[in-house]
């Protein structure tokens, strides 16, 4: 069933106040049940969003996220995550970014872009937003992007990147760190039979936005392409 059940959504629900390993041991069933359904709903939303876009080539179980959390470098210490998460990269070298979701009783939503960029491609947006920020402004000013996920996120920088100037109309936008989108979603909406076509058609929704970005990183200043 490509539904998100009802049990799946509890299972975290309950895992969040139980986050133990003896109890995850007692309930190894339930998790199992949970992380099938959340297997078929990835199967579901792969298979629509392949239709539209080019999205590596891996299985629904793949695309989801370990429920163990890395303590090792953590203050916090539960061993388990508090949701279903997932994640679906677009496949080539000319098509950049990747798409999230995450299912998690009042917190559930679906986001995409670019959570690390690294140093080059960071420098790259930045050069992009110095000599040309009207047609990001133009996108992420649109009554569609508006309506559809609100605004651009991600973490800023306290001041101003280095080697850019203080004082350009798009600081704000230079001193992001992170080129993020993001759309909630209620339990009931999680849990409604169409969902797994919500969501794709949301993940539709932020092409423009991946359109732009992949343009800026497969090309130069000059606009030749360095793939």
């Amino acid at each position: 069933m490509s539904k998100i059940e009802k049990s799946t959504l509890n299972f975290i629900k309950t895992l969040s106040k139980n986050n133990d390993r003896d109890w995850f041991n007692d309930n190894k069933d339930l998790y199992l049940m949970g992380h099938e359904n959340m297997i078929s709903f990835a199967e579901s939303l792969l298979s629509k969003m392949n239709a539209h876009d080019n999205i590596e080539n891996v299985n629904g179980k793949k695309c989801l996220h370990r429920i163990y959390r890395d303590t090792r470098f953590s203050k916090d210490k539960t061993p388990y995550k508090s949701n279903w998460g997932g994640g679906l990269k677009r496949a080539t070298s000319g098509l950049r970014g990747s798409y999230y979701f995450h299912i998690q009783p009042g917190n559930s939503f679906l986001a995409g872009g670019f959570w690390g960029p690294n140093t080059e491609d960071l420098k790259r947006i930045r050069q992009e937003i110095e000599v040309n920020s009207d047609e990001f402004y133009a996108l992420i000013e649109s009554a569609q992007f508006k309506s559809e996920f609100g605004e651009l996120l991600g973490e800023r920088l306290k001041t101003c990147p280095k080697g850019f100037d203080k004082e350009h109309p798009a600081i704000d936008l230079l001193r992001l760190k992170q080129f993020l989108v993001k759309k909630d979603f209620s339990d009931g909406e999680v849990l409604a039979e169409n969902f797994s076509e919500k969501a794709n058609q949301t993940f539709k929704e932020m092409r423009p936005f991946f359109d732009l970005m992949s343009s800026i990183l497969t090309t130069d200043l000059n606009g030749e392409s360095i793939i």
